[in-house]
């Protein structure tokens, strides 16, 4: 539940032209490069990721040899660009003839926007060769995320005689490893990565030949199937529905986690087809061998439990809630178990010998039975709606409570291991750490801009809103009154407002 300064329902948002490379190098022990995006992207920060970015306008001025007969060639310029501006590396003819120093230097002046790529490709004596990269399946980023990409995927191998170099800025890091390599430190949860990534390392685990041809093989149905239960880590499935929520969110996020055992947390769409999608989901993962053991409730708001007794139902799953919780919904969705603060469920996976150790955490503030989940051996945290994906959360009183909600965020803080975060909307966010204190922040500031503004002379929860939500639409601001009412009674809790009635005053 979120409120931000464009806080209207919107369609999905239309998917911008986007390539990636997958490099390669020692054919007799091949090893693949991976990047590290920075942790101040809007998109996809601190994700493991292929070289690649969005296409250019002026790609489509650059020769390109062997492609008469190749659709959206222009692609191929993209990716061989973005590797190129990121990592150094140039896959072209000629380019031999150029020493490491002139191709940095050439990168420099690409960066600076001195020199057009293809006039800088003219100048060296250099052209690109679509025969130099073998095409990969391409893949759509998900309707329910705030930004998406059409991405297609190409491979290629290292030239002879470079070496990558990653200045940083957007990205932070890069690295060759062996495919299994890549994929151990997955399944160990030292990286998120996106399904592309995942279904490229699998087919190179398997061996570089032919291994696009192997990619290529998997149905455009199933590839949709596998965006529709995005495995971001090992174990853990999100499944984004859509629900009756609070916009900028359209989705709630239902997650399945573990192994021969998984469970299920908020199931929230009361729309039949989106219930029908996640029944697939289920069903396809108790086809490869996954029990579902019981349906877990984070809170109790509408478009977290909004589908939860038809998958009870449908699979004959239990439910489980905090106590609180369970009282609030009685009647609505039944509640088999209770769960408390600090219990422990764990999650076994006979194949790799893991377990997936789930710390339930009481976080109220935003709801009062409010639970979150912390996987001790990845440090990945199931944070419900205490952290969401964009924007910020809603506390509601007498539901919410700021005192509370700002603990919970602390609590957070003092897990021992933090390297994701999966919310109960938008997406999944890798700068863990960095997240939680920048809410705190924001909550911090909203606090001052609130004191600022009965220092002003506003008194009242609509003057208050009026002059501290200057960046959010009117239609909003009745919500908005709702979270300036809960930062109000902890000031009031501090002996720093009093209330007279409607009115508000600093002490």
């Amino acid at each position: 539940m979120t409120i931000t300064a464009n806080s209207t329902a919107k369609p999905p948002v239309t998917p911008k032209d986007a390539a990636a490379m997958i490099l390669l190098r020692d054919p007799d022990d091949p090893k693949v490069f991976w990047v590290k995006r920075a942790k101040t992207l809007a998109f996809m920060a601190n994700y493991h990721a292929f070289p690649g970015g969005q296409r250019d306008t002026a790609d489509a001025d650059v020769p390109l040899l062997n492609a008469e007969e190749l659709p959206d060639a222009v692609m191929r310029v993209a990716a061989i660009r973005e590797l190129f501006e990121e990592t150094g590396v140039l896959v072209a003819r000629g380019v031999e003839s150029l020493s490491p120093q002139r191709r940095a230097q050439l990168r420099d002046e690409l960066h600076a926007g001195q020199t057009a790529f293809a006039e800088l490709l003219a100048r060296e004596g250099v052209q690109l060769d679509a025969s130099l990269l073998v095409e990969a399946p391409r893949w759509v980023t998900p309707p329910a995320m705030p930004r998406r990409y059409d991405t297609r995927f190409f491979a290629a191998w290292l030239p002879e005689g470079q070496e990558t170099e990653i200045i940083p800025g957007e990205l932070e890091d890069g690295e060759w490893l062996r495919p299994h390599e890549a994929l151990q430190k997955w399944i160990d949860g030292d990286c998120l990565i996106v399904t592309p990534i995942t279904t490229a390392l699998q087919a190179l685990a398997d061996g570089v030949t032919d291994f696009t041809m192997r990619m290529h093989s998997v149905p455009q149905a199933e590839r949709d199937h596998m965006e529709r239960r995005v495995e971001l880590r090992y174990g853990f499935y999100m499944c984004a529905l859509r629900t009756p929520t609070i916009p900028p969110a359209t989705h709630t996020n239902c997650y399945l986690v573990g192994g021969d055992e998984m469970v299920i947390f908020d199931p929230g769409s009361p729309y039949p087809d989106q219930q029908a999608v996640l029944d697939e989901v289920i069903e396809t993962l108790q086809a490869q061998g996954h029990r579902m053991r019981e349906i877990i409730i984070t809170h109790l708001h509408p478009d977290h439990i909004g589908g939860v007794m038809h998958v009870a139902e449908k699979f004959q799953i239990p439910i489980a809630a905090h106590r609180l919780t369970a009282s609030a919904i009685n009647g609505e969705v039944r509640v088999d178990r209770l769960i408390e603060d600090d219990e422990l469920i764990e999650l076994h996976e006979a194949a790799t010998g893991l377990t997936w150790r789930l710390r339930a955490l009481w976080t109220p503030g935003h709801a009062q039975g409010h639970l979150s989940f912390y996987e001790e051996r990845t440090g990945t945290l199931l944070t419900g709606d205490c952290v969401v994906g964009f924007g910020t959360v809603v506390i509601a009183p007498p539901e919410g409570n700021m005192k509370d909600y700002l603990a919970s965020l602390r609590r957070y803080l003092s897990l021992p291991k933090l390297t994701a975060l999966m919310p109960g909307h938008g997406p999944v966010l890798a700068n863990a750490r960095g997240k939680i204190e920048e809410y705190l922040f924001h909550r911090a500031q909203r606090e001052a801009q609130i004191v600022t503004a009965l220092q002003a002379g506003a008194q009242t929860l609509p003057q208050i809103v009026k002059a501290v939500y200057t960046d959010v639409p009117e239609a909003m601001h009745q919500l908005a009154e709702l979270s300036v009412l809960a930062h109000l009674e902890l000031l009031a809790e501090h002996e720093q407002v009093v209330r007279t009635g409607d009115a508000f005053m600093l002490v």
